[in-house]
């Protein structure tokens, strides 16, 4: 069946709805955790003003509520955060000075900034410009003020910072694991495993499964059907990653990487791209997650040089210090090995 334009159309702008209030709810929880630790600086702060400033009782403070902290909110609340809540607010005293664009970690990075003007400048500059943390702290690391203020002729250096910004943003790469460990599955190995049985798993564990993918990522769809006008396909699983701004496909393979399962995710990836991706978003990126991957199909398939596709491994359990060390050994030769390859060789058929 073909898909109307009235129906794309109607998807898309129900899917930007989605997007926009997921991304909403994201900056909403950014802001209230901002506020939350800005208030527990303040509550250690205020006890040191009511007489127990010294060194000794101030750390011991600090110890102890670390110590209840941790037990009932996990990590995160070690002395040094808690120190770093207190150094927050007593940098940032008034809470509505506080920009709703930037996160946590935006705010531990400004606080290595000892020059108020300085660090105002980036915190402005840093919300208006929907600075990564990566990019803040690089822009930081450079001295991009100081150059700033010392140099005659402003806008190449503005267009230089730019310019280092736009490389520094976040990447499929950087955010695409291998391998993926699914023991919160509680399946067991070499138990002939089917796709079907495996996506079941994924999808009753969702929640563990998102985290485990990573930072940014939100459920669309199982099984979700593009059609030409001849065939229907179906891809296993979507998401979509509000950080990359890109859906991302998954193909669920039980088996040993093949050259089919990359030519099949390849055109997934192009369909999805003509048929389903909204004008703003970034290029659909395609992962295929299999059992095993064979790393010669990698290396002469369109998955050497194709930035959109990527073969990750899973592990239905987690590995032991001497298979992390097999890993570990095995990347280190295929490094090596692809270093000293011929370039011109091709591969025996």
């Amino acid at each position: 069946m073909k898909i109307l334009p009235t129906s794309s159309y109607l998807y898309n702008d129900i899917r930007n709805i989605l997007v926009e209030a997921r991304n909403k709810t994201y900056r909403a929880i950014n802001s209230v955790m901002v506020t939350a630790y800005w208030n527990i600086g303040r509550l250690i702060v205020e006890n040191e003003q009511s007489g127990n400033r010294k060194a000794a009782y101030g750390q011991k403070v600090l110890e102890n509520l670390s110590e209840k902290l941790s037990q009932e909110f996990g990590k995160g609340f070690d002395q040094t955060n808690l120190s770093t809540m207190r150094n927050f607010y007593l940098t940032f005293p008034i809470l509505d000075a506080l920009r709703q664009e930037l996160n946590w970690t935006h705010y531990r990075l400004l606080l290595r900034v000892d020059n108020d003007k300085t660090r105002a400048f980036y915190l402005n500059e840093c919300a208006e410009a929907h600075w990564s943390t990566r990019q803040l702290e690089r822009q930081i690391n450079s001295f991009y003020y100081e150059r700033l203020l010392t140099s005659k002729k402003k806008t190449p250096l503005k267009k230089e910072a730019s310019k280092t910004a736009q490389l520094l943003k976040i990447k499929p790469e950087d955010q695409i694991k291998d391998p993926f460990i699914l023991e919160f599955l509680g399946l067991q190995e070499n138990t002939g495993l089917k796709e079907n049985q495996l996506e079941q798993a994924l999808i009753d564990h969702l929640q563990k499964f998102l985290l485990e993918l990573g930072r940014g990522f939100s459920f669309v769809a199982r099984q979700q059907r593009v059609s030409t006008e001849t065939q229907h396909f179906y891809i296993d699983l979507v998401f979509y990653n509000y950080l990359l701004k890109c859906f991302v496909l998954i193909d669920l393979k039980t088996e040993k990487l093949s050259h089919q399962d990359v030519g099949q995710m390849d055109m997934y990836v192009r369909l999805y791209e003509d048929k389903m991706k909204g004008k703003d978003d970034n290029p659909t990126i395609g992962i295929i997650l299999c059992s095993e991957k064979d790393e010669t199909i990698a290396k002469y398939s369109v998955l050497k040089d194709n930035k959109k596709l990527f073969a990750s491994k899973y592990k239905l359990y987690l590995p032991s210090e001497k298979e992390l060390q097999n890993e570990l050994k095995k990347e280190k030769h295929l490094l090596k090995l692809n270093r000293t390859f011929p370039k011109k060789m091709k591969p025996v058929k």
